[in-house]
């Protein structure tokens, strides 16, 4: 599977500080690998527009969906705990 990134989410993701960055990068990673793999916790969140989240670590989150054999990153976003 590939991935793209949304304009929001790049720009999320360079704000984003290093430690977040890099776990970003680690599980996108195991994303396109295994879409179960069990430190994502991915789920469908919202079945009506097809959006998928994902753990980053316990204080972020990823928004995306699948087009075709593609991940599309959508949303980075801080998760409250």
């Amino acid at each position: 599977m590939k991935v793209r990134h949304t304009l929001t989410a790049s720009r999320t993701f360079a704000a984003a500080p290093a430690s977040v960055q890099k776990a970003v990068l680690k599980q996108v990673a195991l994303l396109q690998h295994n879409l179960q793999h069990p430190s994502l916790h991915a789920k469908k969140f919202d079945e009506s527009t097809g959006m998928w989240q994902a753990r980053v670590n316990r204080g972020w989150r990823f928004y995306f969906s699948i087009e075709g054999d593609t991940y599309v990153i959508h949303k980075l976003i801080p998760h409250s705990k």
